[in-house]
């Protein structure tokens, strides 16, 4: 079941013209409206290579963000997150904190990581593809977040909930995050890669 639309291959105007004449799936429709991001049941967190032998993860206990899922025109669907910086959380209070210092996010100047889409594609079945903005120490780039939806489910308490989980990779360097050490034993103490993660539980707001 497509969310954001098939991956665009045609002409602008021949694709204006297949989105005026198919039908749209009832149960695409169905999904039509805003929702907001359940920060209780929903993860954004990091995965980075540490002293090049092992991973550190972490997660942001803080966030929030919004859906906007249009059924009849699944190009036009949306998504916003706004992070809270200063609630990293990678088990250890002293690497926390020089996370949120300025050797890195410096959380203080900067206490917000924010992505906004620009588009979505379909790749294939449940797969999809978030382009967007990351802005992270108040320098943006794109972005773009491959997920995978999860389905949907009325809880119960009776909210419709939407779920997808996915992953993106950037190199933190390019949005200023460059601090570092050098290994005795060669190369240095953080990867520049590092690997976002994203699960999200999405309510739908009340018309």
């Amino acid at each position: 079941m497509g969310l954001f639309g098939r991956k665009n291959t045609e002409s602008a105007a021949t694709t204006a013209t297949a989105t005026a004449t198919l039908p749209v799936d009832p149960a695409l429709a169905a999904l039509t409206g805003d929702y907001t991001i359940d920060p209780a049941h929903s993860s954004i967190g990091f995965t980075v290579r540490h002293a090049m032998v092992t991973n550190v993860r972490g997660t942001f206990a803080e966030h929030e963000g919004a859906l906007k899922l249009d059924g009849s025109n699944p190009h036009a669907s949306s998504a916003s997150i706004d992070v809270k910086i200063a609630s990293i959380d990678t088990g250890i209070g002293d690497r926390d904190g020089h996370l949120r210092s300025g050797d890195f996010f410096d959380a203080e100047q900067f206490p917000l990581m924010t992505f906004r889409s620009t588009g979505a594609e379909q790749l294939g079945g449940d797969k999809y593809r978030i382009n967007g903005d990351l802005t992270i120490k108040d320098v943006t780039k794109p972005l773009a977040i491959d997920l995978e939806f999860n389905g949907t489910a009325t809880d119960v308490y009776g909210n419709e909930r939407v779920g997808f989980e996915g992953s993106a990779e950037i190199l933190r360097s390019a949005w200023g995050l460059t601090w570092n050490a050098a290994l005795e034993t060669g190369g240095v103490m953080v990867s520049d890669k590092v690997k976002l993660n994203f699960d999200i539980s999405a309510i739908k707001n009340a018309a």
